[in-house]
């Protein structure tokens, strides 16, 4: 392999990131020094300022080694790889023995600081072969050319000592750049393109655009780092991964929908119990970004406007970026394709090929990649596929979308991680079942996450906007308002709506409409008029009224024809037709004028490619669209695609605008169009969107209302969860068809809990706190789970304080729930904190308490020293704990059972031994993190019984489990690999159970005490 190719796979957006991780941060106000910094002094794996361990050291140079071996030739034998990352990673190391100060690193340049580095490291690539050596010391050249690079951006180095030095640093590290841009050698034209493309990915879904914060001199798109906003994901795990000889199938178990048992002896009943806690602690939810991290397939769904477009933006930057915290490693050299579905389906066209997938989705940079890059980048299983919106394809075009993602996913099943995105209702809950894929639905935004989003709100648009104070006392009024207010507060529950009420609020200098109809109409006036005003833009003065009736005209159109988006000519021509009957808009010139207008005016129209045009959001179409169908009288038609998803907000708005007589005609042809129907789930569907229209019809004769409630008490009690969903979105009208606690069997009673919590209404409350003494787990598991949905301290005093504690984990989102708990004298023994818990309430809360089983999530601390002195913790969960950069204090708890991240468990001390932890689960981590890990187990972990590895190890690579045959007191192994995969299993002893499966194991962080 010639030298320059592998600096061409090391170019600076590859290996900046990484070769960052060696140094220390700097802190804030570093300038010049007198003298320059020794590099020992630099380094981040030593000293006080650790926060680079030796493991994740060798993991960063198996990480350079394998970036450079991507492509083409192979320069070493695949079983020498190793042993060049091991002495890459020995070499290294030695930055840390240098007593050469940084600019006498940089006067000597790359190739001589890289042989004073083997030096110091005592020449480790003696052991290697000739092939080993060649390509360890070109690899170690590139690196040293970016460390010296590094070293001369850096503020405290003496740059006017070195200016011809640093230029020619620089302009080295520019043409091997410029390299790879304009003339990559034979082999590396893939690492070349990813060059271009990853930025390009990074810069374009970087911004993010907020409705209503273009008013005034407010910036109209504002930067993703600042806007997104972290949802949680629930749904219950993947129940193949419930083995039957753990439960006994003879036993009067009532299972959920969507258990599924494989097959196996029976087990004893005290087991089978713990297995069914287990379900009930499973509807834990996790970090939306971080789904794809334990499961390589899912399917996420969620509402309009409730954040699934903007989470695959957020992960296709920070794919792109590549400089990732630890709890998106899983994200590590991975390539995003963004494929918003709207877009590939335009015309009806057939679905992308992988060598024509950048250019379908829009790319310009589709026609310059190297011929058979994206179906290497798969078949590496390197790829982030960001399938968005299904439920904007048409229903009689899904089954070929389906096909085609089956035909992708089985030509490419290595480790690429899949999303797909939905409407709740567009698609069946089996819908890619078949294909492995976990089913997770992005949950509303609670209280906490309202308040947040409003927060940030009024953060952006005091950014460029001269009324500071005046904002602010209108974000103290919004805060306020959807607190007290249950109609607005049931309103602001995802980020769409929760960004138009802001603006609107904003707008109307603190008054609000009320109902969806009535803020709708007035985004709309905002948009389309008020804007512009007040901007004092020179634009004819055309009233709200001829502009709404052409765009509605366009709306109807997508709508009809299920689509999402239309050629510019076709919506040039539906304007021509109309223009004739509204003579105000031809003052604004032809066709193509009015449409120009709207693209570039209204706000709700963009142009997403050349020559196409949408809404710029789907909620906006469906509002007029159904303007349009009533002042049309399209009620016949409305009633007919009532089984049809995109249809469903349509006939919600349309009874909204509709008069009295004509919401009568709606009802009575939805109530006979499911009174026939044969399919249960189409009824079912059709009395559910019946029931949700009651809340828009503020005027309905009470005989057609009482139909629609008889008609709905027949889907009462929920059988799923799913069910119990769609229940929830009638409002709080279903509060009162809901049955109570008795004579309900206990996972009816759990279904009719769930369709209560997502009621976002706080009439929901009274009626949760009727199930309080409910005996069975889920139950009560539930209504714990539904507090941040509710009035704190009122929820807590009708329904927590109530709650029989047996065997219950209370979730904790905020600092105020920790005081509800104290002030109610409540001592929880099993405590599940999450991000919005800070470090020193969690730390003074359970200073008082003696829990016994905590799980952290999100909370940002830099070890388990908070936990210091607690006498009776037996179970730690912190393996979603971001930032963990130091274990030491663990040892001094009296585990009996730790799940940890495999990165994480490397940053217990060397010396650190906890003899009463007797399971142990490791999440997450590759093939290096993991066996690393297994060398440590034998001395960290003596008495170990129980052993799980939950996450994907990748589709390459051995395991070596000979480590735990140290351990005399093993006796269940269970790890997420194949057999093929593992090595040393014939020195576990034959009492050892062995359970591998490139299925994760059921996460025993859930099944609660082993003692339960």
């Amino acid at each position: 392999m010639e030298p320059g190719i592998i600096g061409s796979r090391l170019a600076s957006a590859a290996i900046g990131p990484l070769v960052r991780k060696l140094f220390v941060t700097e802190g804030p106000g570093a300038g010049l020094v007198d003298k320059p910094i020794r590099i020992s002094g630099y380094v981040s794996f030593r000293g006080e300022k650790r926060s680079l361990t030796e493991s994740d050291l060798r993991s960063l140079a198996g990480k350079l080694v394998r970036q450079a071996l991507r492509t083409g030739e192979r320069p070493v034998a695949a079983d020498e790889q190793q042993a060049v990352a091991d002495a890459l990673a020995a070499t290294l190391h030695a930055l840390g023995d240098l007593t050469m100060s940084d600019v006498d690193a940089v006067r000597l340049g790359a190739p001589a600081f890289a042989r004073a580095l083997r030096g110091a490291a005592d020449r480790p690539e003696r052991e290697l072969t000739a092939d080993g050596t060649y390509f360890y010391e070109r690899l170690l050249e590139a690196a040293c050319l970016h460390i010296l690079h590094f070293f001369t951006q850096r503020s405290t180095f003496v740059a006017h000592a070195l200016v011809e030095q640093t230029r020619r640093i620089a302009e080295l590290t520019s043409k091997v750049d410029e390299l790879i841009r304009r003339d990559p050698l034979p082999g590396a034209e893939d690492a070349a393109f990813e060059a271009e493309y990853l930025p390009y990915v990074a810069r374009k879904h970087a911004k993010l655009t907020i409705y209503g914060i273009d008013l005034g001199s407010s910036p109209a798109r504002w930067p993703l780092d600042a806007a997104y906003l972290s949802l949680e994901a629930t749904g219950l795990p993947r129940m193949t991964q419930v083995p039957a000889r753990e439960l006994d199938p003879d036993a009067p178990y009532d299972f959920p929908s969507g258990v599924f048992l494989m097959e196996g002896p029976p087990v004893d009943a005290d087991r089978a119990e713990r297995i069914l806690k287990a379900l009930a602690q499973a509807r834990t939810a996790h970090p939306a970004d971080q789904a794809l991290a334990g499961s390589r397939r899912v399917l996420l769904r969620g509402e309009a406007g409730s954040g699934k477009t903007t989470l695959v933006q957020w992960l296709a930057v920070s794919a792109a970026r590549q400089d990732l915290p630890p709890q998106m490693a899983y994200l590590e050299d991975r390539v995003p394709f963004v494929l918003p579905l709207r877009t590939l389906t335009r015309h009806g066209e057939r679905l992308p090929a992988p060598r024509d997938l950048l250019t379908a989705a829009g790319c310009p940079l589709g026609g310059s990649q190297p011929d058979g890059w994206a179906h290497r980048v798969l078949s590496a299983g390197r790829g982030l596929v960001l399938v968005d919106g299904i439920d904007e394809v048409p229903d009689a075009e899904r089954a070929r979308t389906r096909s085609w993602l089956r035909d992708l996913m089985d030509l490419y099943d290595g480790d690429n991680r899949w999303l797909v995105t939905s409407r709740p209702s567009a698609v069946g809950v089996d819908w890619l079942a078949e294909e492995g894929f976990t089913e997770l639905t992005l949950s509303a935004m609670g209280p906490a996450e309202t308040a947040t989003f409003i927060r940030r709100w009024h953060a952006a648009a005091r950014r460029g906007a001269d009324e500071d104070e005046e904002l602010e006392a209108y974000e103290a009024q919004l805060l306020t308002a959807v607190r007290l207010k249950p109609d607005l507060g049931r309103l602001a529950t995802n980020p769409l709506m929760c960004g138009l009420i802001c603006a609107l609020h904003r707008d109307r200098r603190g008054y609000l409409p009320q109902g969806r109809k009535d803020l709708y109409e007035a985004a709309l006036s905002m948009l389309l008029s008020r804007r512009d005003r007040e901007r004092d833009m020179r634009l004819p003065d055309l009233r709200e009224e001829p502009q709404l009736d052409l765009l509605q005209r366009l709306a109807y159109w997508l709508i009809k024809n299920g689509r999402t988006e239309m050629d510019r000519s076709r919506a040039e021509d539906i304007i021509a037709r109309a223009l004739p009957a509204v003579p105000e808009a031809a003052a604004l010139g032809g066709a193509p004028a009015v449409f120009e207008h709207f693209l570039q005016r209204s706000g709700l129209l963009r142009e997403p490619a050349p020559g196409t045009v949408d809404f710029v959001h789907r909620t906006f179409q469906d509002f007029l669209g159904a303007r349009a169908a009533v002042e049309d009288g399209d009620f016949g038609l409305l009633t007919a695609r009532a089984g049809d998803d995109q249809w469903e907000d349509v006939i919600r708005m349309a009874v909204a605008l509709a008069r009295p007589a004509e919401r009568v005609t709606v009802f009575r042809e939805l109530l006979a169009l499911g009174d026939r129907s044969s399919d249960p789930r189409v009824r079912a569907r059709v009395y559910l969107l019946a029931a949700a229209c009651l809340e828009h019809a503020t005027t309905l004769a009470p005989e057609t209302r009482t139909a629609v409630e008889q008609r709905t008490a027949t889907l009462i009690p929920p059988g799923s969860e799913d069910e119990a969903r769609a229940l929830a979105e009638v409002g709080p009208l279903v509060l009162g068809l809901l049955p109570g606690p008795e004579g309900l069997t206990p996972w009816f009673a759990y279904h009719v809990v769930i369709a209560a919590s997502h009621v976002t209404s706080e009439a929901a409350v009274p009626f949760l706190a009727r199930f309080v003494g409910h005996p069975f787990l889920p139950v009560r598991s539930q209504l714990v789970w539904a507090w941040s949905r509710f009035d704190g301290a009122g929820y807590a005093d009708e329904v927590i304080a109530h709650l029989d504690p047996a065997d219950l984990r209370y979730t904790v989102r905020s600092d105020g729930q920790l005081r509800e708990l104290e002030r109610l004298g409540i001592r929880p023994d099993r405590l599940d904190i999450r991000s919005g818990v800070s470090p020193q309430a969690l730390a003074a809360f359970i200073g008082r308490y003696d829990p016994v089983d905590i799980t952290l999530t999100g909370i940002a601390v830099p070890g388990p020293g908070l936990l210091a002195g607690q006498p009776a913790l037996r179970h730690l969960d912190i393996s979603r704990c971001p930032d963990l950069t130091d274990l030491s204090g663990l040892e001094d708890l009296p585990l009996t059972f730790l799940c940890v991240s495999a990165e994480a468990l490397d940053r217990l001390p060397a010396d650190a031994v906890l003899p009463e932890v007797r399971r142990l689960d490791l999440v997450g981590g590759g093939d290096d993190a993991v066996q690393a890990a297994l060398r440590r187990l034998p001395t960290a972990f003596p008495a170990l019984e129980e052993f799980t590895s939950i996450g994907d190890l990748g589709p390459v690579g051995e395991i070596d489990i000979a480590p735990l045959a140290g351990l005399s007191a093993l006796r269940e192994v269970s790890i997420a690999v194949g057999r093929d995969r593992l090595r040393g299993v014939d020195l576990l002893p034959p009492s050892v159970e062995l359970e591998c499966s490139t299925e994760d194991p059921v996460p025993k962080a859930r099944r609660g005490p082993a003692t339960a």
